[in-house]
């Protein structure tokens, strides 16, 4: 069972006593054995936060912090319903990640990435961990001059027993007039080229883009907008008019007309 979600904080910090569960992992009945988290503007996107990044080094270990706390408290898993390979079919680990966790916890972090305000951070029951390979992680930056990193993606890619997975975090170009969402497009169809992983292990071709994985997750702050006025996207809000706001979708209108999604 996997579990992703994705917030745009806005560039504030979170107060030491905040309370995860509720606020991202919706206090569920049932753990998932794989969380991702991905968070945008985790940093004010200043030209300080930009210019030398490792300012967010700190913010992101709060993250971690309050992260960890929210997964280790007992809950019922499901993990151990997993179909598990034989012994000759396992792929083992050849790069792992677990700085600042302890042997007791029940879900340790994986890898994190960091890229100005993007920020990704993988958990995985303690159970697992052995059976996670080639871990990875690529950064793209499609900001400023197109290539800073106020926008773009951190990716996260690993083999979960021989399944390959690639977890994209992406903060896209905003703005809201028409036309803004072609600079969209652009900066996806740039993570897709530009994001790279190593291709070569002792045992085993890996998949190097990101379309080469078996299972691919996109998230993020896509910026894609409802391209009404904003009374009008209210007032079919209230009134319950979807047909209507679907068709004005961006995401789903470059979905149909194959301009990206």
């Amino acid at each position: 069972r996997l579990f992703v979600s994705s917030w745009n904080v806005g560039g504030t910090q979170p107060p030491e006593n905040m309370n995860l569960i509720t606020v991202l992992l919706d206090d569920q009945s049932t753990e998932a054995d794989i969380y991702v988290f991905g968070f945008q503007e985790i940093v004010p996107l200043n030209a300080g936060n930009i210019l030398v990044p490792e300012k967010g080094e700190v913010v992101s270990a709060k993250w971690n912090s309050l992260i960890k706390t929210a997964l280790n408290r007992k809950k019922k898993s499901i993990g151990d319903t997993l179909q598990k390979p034989e012994e000759s079919q396992r792929i083992y680990p050849l790069d792992t990640n677990t700085s600042n966790i302890t042997i007791s916890s029940k879900f340790e972090c994986l890898l994190s990435k960091q890229m100005v305000g993007v920020y990704i951070t993988i958990w995985v029951r303690r159970e697992l961990h052995d059976n996670i390979s080639h871990l990875s992680a690529s950064s793209v930056g499609c900001g400023i001059f197109g290539y800073l990193g106020n926008k773009g993606s951190v990716s996260i890619r690993f083999y979960l027993y021989e399944t390959s997975f690639c977890f994209v975090c992406t903060h896209l170009a905003s703005g809201g007039k028409k036309g803004d969402e072609r600079q969209r497009n652009t900066d996806a169809t740039h993570i897709l080229t530009r994001t790279l992983f190593p291709a070569e292990s002792v045992h085993h071709r890996l998949p190097r883009r990101i379309l080469d994985h078996d299972r691919v997750i996109w998230f993020g702050d896509l910026n894609y907008r409802i391209h009404l006025p904003e009374a009008t996207t209210r007032s079919l809000v209230t009134n319950k008019e979807w047909s209507i706001l679907l068709q004005n979708d961006q995401v789903r209108y470059n979905y149909q007309n194959a301009d990206f999604f």
